[in-house]
């Protein structure tokens, strides 16, 4: 990683216009707006299956580290199925694999939402079934991600990929606090029904959209990818950014019942807390819509986030504290949307799918290892001290990316 940044190939042209006009452009556009809109409601729905998961453990066991084993389950299939799961998104049709993943999430989802009614979901039943639909994620999240490409002209593909990341944060600004309030006025299991809902929404507007024919790969395999990234590696510190953000934001995600306890507040607060956290990263999405980024920015946006997180965790109330959630999830957003845009723009459309799988793995991928380690460090010294410490990456990314910044004053600062 110590390598020099190669020569920044030429990106297409960018879109004309900017912030909230260019936002509201793409999410109107009739091939993109129904695949935003759907990938909006299924994050939201998501959100939902997560907080009522999260709940459903800490009343069952008040355990903070098995909140960790639970968001461990869900994400460790996208680390180990990445071999798999990248090259399936270029072998295959995009849509079709999105198609088949989300309808067995609909099933999954389902399942889990009976089980609660007929009070059978305890504790592993619900950590096993958070492992289920962290395999469909495993597949659908590249597919998800490298399919945005054919949905719009290269022009837009920046500003479309920055609106498609603001989807699963629109969703984790309204999602939690819709889904607090639908647990306590109707209870855990309506909130898992209410995930395999929109799970089928998101399937019937998948039905709408047509993208481009992709350049579909018969022999893909990670390894091209990987070899790739040894040849260039501008597209590993990429990753390494993205990978930093979710690590500094997994206290919001995964521990957001606890901290609700440690304000002196109830559990169904947690929602409130992923919400403000959320509320800034939409913020972000919409100011930065149509504009290019540079590597200061991301230096800035990724100290943002790792202070939000620090200040959130020491805070001495809630309500001091959501100002800083807000700042976090805007720099959260800032600095991994710009990675993200970049790692597709800087690779071939028949690459992007195991490309994107390596992103999963940077997004999702390693939260198994944020969410055992902020388990444990909340277990042993408290959900306070664990905030502090997995905001720590953040700032060290930061540092990394700002030293290179300050050794190659004549690369472009893009």
């Amino acid at each position: 990683m110590s390598a020099e940044p190669e020569p920044i190939e030429e990106e297409p042209e960018t879109a004309q216009l900017t912030g909230p006009r260019e936002a509201l452009r793409l999410a109107t556009d009739r091939n993109f707006g129904p695949y935003f809109l759907g990938n909006a409601l299924s994050a939201s729905g998501t959100w939902f299956q997560n907080l009522a998961a999260s709940l459903l453990v800490f009343r069952l066991t008040h355990s903070p580290f098995l909140l960790g084993v639970l968001a461990f389950s869900q994400f460790i299939p996208v680390l180990v199925l990445a071999p798999w799961t990248g090259a399936a998104a270029d072998r295959f049709d995009r849509k079709h694999l999105l198609l088949v993943s989300q309808s067995i999430a609909v099933l999954i989802s389902a399942t889990l939402g009976a089980l609660a009614l007929a009070g059978l979901a305890e504790a592993w039943v619900v950590i096993v079934f958070a492992l289920g639909l962290g395999v469909v994620s495993a597949y659908s999240a590249p597919a998800q991600q490298a399919m945005v490409s054919t949905l719009v002209p290269g022009r837009d593909l920046a500003s479309a990929i920055a609106l498609n990341s603001m989807t699963f944060n629109i969703a984790r600004a309204l999602g939690p606090a819709t889904a607090a309030a639908t647990v306590a006025a109707f209870g855990i299991p309506v909130a898992f029904l209410v995930n395999s809902a929109s799970y089928m929404l998101f399937v019937g507007t998948l039905l709408l959209v047509h993208p481009r024919p992709q350049q579909r790969q018969r022999h893909a395999s990670l390894r091209e990818s990987l070899v790739l990234l040894r040849r260039r590696p501008r597209l590993l510190w990429l990753l390494f950014v993205v990978l930093a953000a979710g690590f500094a934001s997994d206290p919001v995600n995964t521990e957001a019942p606890a901290f609700a306890h440690a304000f002196g507040h109830p559990d169904t607060w947690a929602g409130l807390i992923i919400g403000a956290f959320g509320a800034g990263a939409v913020a972000a999405a919409i100011v930065t819509a149509g504009r290019e980024g540079s590597r200061r920015q991301t230096v800035i946006m990724l100290a943002l986030l790792g202070t939000g997180i620090t200040v959130f965790a020491l805070s001495p109330t809630l309500a001091f504290a959501f100002p800083f959630l807000v700042v976090a999830g805007f720099g959260y957003l800032t600095s991994n949307t710009r990675a993200t845009a970049q790692l597709q723009l800087d690779v071939e459309e028949s690459q992007r799918g195991r490309i994107m799988a390596l992103w999963s793995v940077a997004f999702l991928g390693l939260r198994p290892v944020a969410s055992l380690a902020d388990g444990l460090i909340a277990g042993a010294f408290g959900v306070r001290v664990a905030g502090v410490v997995l905001a720590l990456p953040a700032f060290a990314a930061a540092a990394l990316i700002y030293r290179r910044v300050r050794a190659t004053p004549s690369a472009p600062s893009r």
